[in-house]
């Protein structure tokens, strides 16, 4: 092993927690619905306004986040957006002590511009500490298992600490997982302080006077624009099965929120055995077979969710299962590859324009907040309940089966790209 690559061993193991926490914060804030829901009174739209606060700020940072990037380097964003997740976790944690709805969402929403910034932040950087090629791609792969890890431990993690009573449930029950997270984020942030991080691509003043402005951007082709619209629907699709699941059998008090969260915590845990599955498969089956086989295989789990009798149960752990949610977290083997696959379609064939691409691809990560959101206000509808709610997932599934099968033909094929 060479000198650079044993220095970069620690920021390399930085940015791993740091995947590992963009998932932890993100699906901490959709579990915390089922605290929001009891401690404030809230409906269930108004439950999953932490899950929309944390997703809009993607709207807001998305395209500066990029920019910052480029101007200020790796080292600035990553100590920035670290900084901003302590403290949006810690407004979180101080929500409960003050009896107060508006600061939970305040800290959601704060906590939502950390997760936008490292996001931006975390892939390239993998990829140049790896030094690009197989060995930056293979970093990300890792990074990625990270991030499957975060996610499944959060629902479990909170779901046993609110105990089997959703009904009595506090943010103070929380606490401890807070207090986790804002640990993470204060020695990351001392590791990258001290730490020598490369900045290959890092724009010069000079550069910026110098740039001469384009005719065309990533809007220019439809595909992308299709394809945009498609990732604000996946991500929308990702988060909101498995948050309405979590109210659905929390509130059940045949379930409780224990059982609620480790049922979670395997859909999650889905999605990481989903991208390993694609990523060995990747090479010989195209993104658009990929795509519109896994978006119609989870409208067939979703119909299954919606119209199994209730009454089918099994047995999980000492409680009665119902059955149909054997199917959520089956989807999330379908999730697990959409997003890749949905970028690799959008950007085929944008050459120059993919790094802006990539920031207004994160802008549209807002879906993620608002989508369930909606099926959040659907449930709240006494004639459609919980599990009909899921018809909100399956529209926007429509859409990305569509994408896959028709939308993401690239029609611009005469705008130039070097």
């Amino acid at each position: 092993m060479s000198n650079q690559q044993k220095s970069n061993i620690l920021p390399i193991a930085v940015m791993f927690s740091l995947f590992f926490m963009i998932a932890f914060v993100t699906n901490f804030a959709g579990s915390m619905g089922v605290i929001v829901k009891n401690q404030f009174n809230a409906s269930n739209a108004l439950s999953q306004l932490g899950t929309f606060a944390n997703f809009i700020a993607y709207a807001c940072m998305g395209i500066p986040g990029g920019i910052i990037l480029k101007r200020k380097g790796y080292k600035f964003t990553s100590l920035t957006a670290v900084t901003v997740g302590f403290v949006g976790v810690g407004i979180q944690w101080l929500s409960g002590y003050a009896e107060s709805f508006g600061v939970y969402v305040l800290g959601a929403f704060i906590a939502g511009f950390s997760m936008c910034l490292l996001n931006i932040v975390v892939n390239p950087m993998l990829n140049t500490l790896g030094g690009g090629g197989n060995r930056g791609n293979q970093l990300i792969q890792f990074g990625g298992s990270c991030n499957s890890i975060g996610g499944t431990i959060a629902p479990i993690l909170l779901g046993y600490l609110i105990g089997g009573e959703a009904a009595k449930a506090s943010v103070a029950d929380a606490a401890p997982a807070m207090m986790i997270a804002m640990g993470i984020f204060l020695l990351a942030f001392v590791v990258i302080f001290f730490t020598n991080i490369p900045e290959p691509h890092l724009e010069t003043p000079e550069q910026r006077a110098n740039k001469v402005k384009d005719s065309h951007s990533p809007l220019s082709f439809r595909h992308f624009v299709l394809g945009a619209l498609a990732i604000f629907f996946y991500v929308g699709v990702e988060v909101g099965i498995p948050n309405m699941a979590n109210l659905y059998m929390s509130n059940n008090p045949a379930v409780g929120a224990a059982i609620a969260g480790t049922i979670v915590g395997i859909y999650w845990l889905m999605m990481m055995f989903g991208r390993l599955i694609g990523g060995a498969v990747g090479g010989k089956v195209s993104s658009k077979v990929m795509l519109a086989s896994v978006s119609l295989l989870a409208i067939v789990f979703l119909l299954c969710v919606i119209f199994m009798p209730e009454t089918w149960v099994v047995a999980f752990k000492g409680v009665e299962l119902p059955i149909s949610m054997i199917f959520m977290f089956l989807c999330g083997l379908c999730t697990s590859v959409m997003w890749g696959a949905i970028f690799n379609l959008a950007a085929e064939g944008l050459g120059k324009y993919t790094p802006a691409a990539s920031g207004i691809f994160m802008t549209l990560v807002c879906g993620g907040g608002i989508i369930p959101l909606v099926q959040g206000l659907v449930a709240d509808m006494p004639s459609v309940g919980y599990l009909g709610s899921y018809v909100v997932t399956i529209c926007a599934l429509l859409y990305i089966l569509w994408y896959a099968l028709f939308g993401s033909k690239n029609v611009n094929k005469d705008i130039p790209t070097e």
